[in-house]
């Protein structure tokens, strides 16, 4: 039985996941006396377990005979994320009942992912699908991280191309070479069990305090969820119908931290710790972004002169503060939550187009290796080191810069790759943009739902525009290049560049 398990493919072990999923919702249902969709949850999960189990069986002797390489293993990732969501769909078509099977496809994409786009109207869907959205939600999230570390690091990909270092548990290893001397399956199962450990205790933590501040266990739980995640998954209309108000979102922007910087969670806890994650290149740009953009918003209420009768309402200018920092900082993770305060802080700076801002960030997007999507925070700093630089030789030609090996490794080469990619993330926006267009949405929606799929920021588009963008209402083909639109954005362009070249193809053979 213990060779059956280790000859696994990774797509058979993603089943046998998803089959353990379908237990919570299951579990809750029954809890609650939603039997229905409780046998729906549980007799998915047995059919689910059998495939898998008649999988593992069909593919032992080709697995024995297999080449493990890490190529495989991009491979095996891409076609998880473009079928399991068929799987994961099944239970919650079912469960709903009155919806077309592309609408449920494209919540599953977009929860696997941790894209999170708001699919479904919340009052629409039961207490058990909200749980099994989320669920799949904060899986894909550790599923990010686990193949992140042990797939995309040793291959100097998904944002390691920078420094050319990987950086796992706390230890770094140039070049990768030491992770590279493992299997790929060996890496995989070494990191997911130093990863799920910290991930369930991080959610575990965040969902206590939620429901200590007065958040219903349920929503508590699936807000936790998606904030380790970085799904943006709720159970409600929004922070304006949840019972912690202020409180709740100063715990969720404190969890935050861990979709800035991957040293948050890799490097162990303690003082330490601590001085890593306070002088990590990540998080220092994102507490820049998170302080100027609040800050330029709340002064333009005095440069514009806007609505001088509130220059004294101190109440008024704190909460407009408060909700521009959380929700900057949310977008800027890829998140997607918005303050309650959000709208106020939009009324205070005055700014008709403030959305913008949001889109802006959601582009930038978190750090590597994380759960959060966009360009990443270390390429930015990247592309803002070599452009210091070379303004400093403007006026001292003849300068030598010092910063040691790592620091010009990134602003040579490193800003060079991330240029590249900041290129082809552009390109992959324009393609999606005319892809919606051309079937038959105007430029604005396109914009911003191509910008939302790719930088993996579910909420963006019905948050950034000057009117929201309803998923549902969108035709067929909107929906499925928006699928694919989040794929390439959670997988990222760099990825399948290598999975198409065919020298990477050599290299591993």
């Amino acid at each position: 039985m213990g060779s059956y398990f280790r000859n696994l493919p990774f797509f058979v072990v993603l089943l046998f996941t998803a089959a353990g999923a379908m237990l919570v919702p299951s579990v809750y249902g029954l809890a609650v006396r939603d039997h229905d969709a409780a046998r729906v949850f549980f007799y998915t999960g047995i059919l689910v377990a059998i495939l898998a189990t008649l999988l593992g069986f069909a593919t032992q002797g080709w697995a024995r005979r297999r080449i493990d390489n890490d190529q495989k293993y991009l491979v095996s990732l891409l076609s998880s994320y473009v079928w399991l969501p068929v799987i994961l769909g099944v239970p919650m078509f079912e469960v709903i009942g009155n919806t077309r099977a592309i609408n449920v496809y494209l919540d599953m994409v977009s929860a696997l992912t941790t894209t999170g786009a708001p699919v479904f109207e919340p009052l629409r869907l039961a207490d058990t699908v909200h749980l099994w959205r989320a669920t799949v939600g904060w899986l894909g999230g550790l599923l990010t991280w686990v193949t992140a570390m042990a797939i995309l690091a040793p291959l100097n990909l998904g944002g390691f191309e920078v420094t050319s270092e990987a950086t796992a548990v706390g230890q770094r290893m140039p070049n990768s070479g030491q992770m590279r001397a493992a299997a790929p399956a060996e890496r995989l199962w070494r990191q997911a069990r130093v990863l799920a450990p910290v991930y369930m205790a991080l959610t575990a933590v965040l969902a206590a305090g939620l429901a200590l501040a007065g958040e219903r266990p349920l929503h508590a739980a699936i807000h936790a969820m998606s904030t380790l995640s970085t799904s943006g998954i709720m159970a409600t209309g929004g922070f304006k119908d949840s019972d912690t108000g202020v409180v709740g979102e100063i715990l969720i922007a404190l969890f935050l931290i861990f979709a800035l910087t991957r040293r948050s969670f890799t490097s162990g806890f303690g003082m330490a710790a601590l001085d890593r994650v306070a002088r990590d290149r990540e998080v220092r740009l994102a507490l820049f972004a998170v302080v100027v953009l609040p800050t330029f918003l709340f002064m333009r209420h005095w440069l514009g002169a806007y609505e001088v009768d509130e220059l004294a309402n101190t109440g008024g200018a704190l909460t407009a503060l408060w909700g521009s920092v959380f929700t900057v900082l949310s977008f800027l993770t890829t998140t997607g939550f918005v303050s309650d305060h959000w709208a106020g802080a939009q009324s205070w700076s005055g700014l008709e187009t403030s959305g913008l801002i949001l889109v802006g960030v959601a582009i930038v997007g978190g750090g590597v290796a994380t759960t959060a999507g966009g360009l990443k925070l270390l390429r930015v700093y990247a592309l803002y080191k070599h452009g210091a630089r070379e303004i400093d030789r403007l006026v001292h030609p003849h300068s030598v810069a010092g910063a040691g090996r790592l620091g010009r490794r990134i602003r040579r080469e490193g800003a060079f790759v991330a240029w590249i990619f900041f290129m082809l993330f552009l390109v992959s926006i324009a393609v999606v943009m005319l892809a919606l267009t051309a079937a038959g949405l105007p430029f604005e929606q396109a914009l911003m739902l191509a910008i939302a799929a790719l930088s993996t920021c579910g909420p963006l588009a019905s948050v950034a525009g000057t009117e929201p963008v309803i998923y549902l209402a969108l035709g067929d083909a909107p929906k499925i290049i928006l699928s694919a639109a989040m794929i390439v954005g959670r997988m990222e362009s760099l990825v399948f560049l290598a999975v198409l070249s065919p020298g990477f193809w050599r290299s591993q053979a």
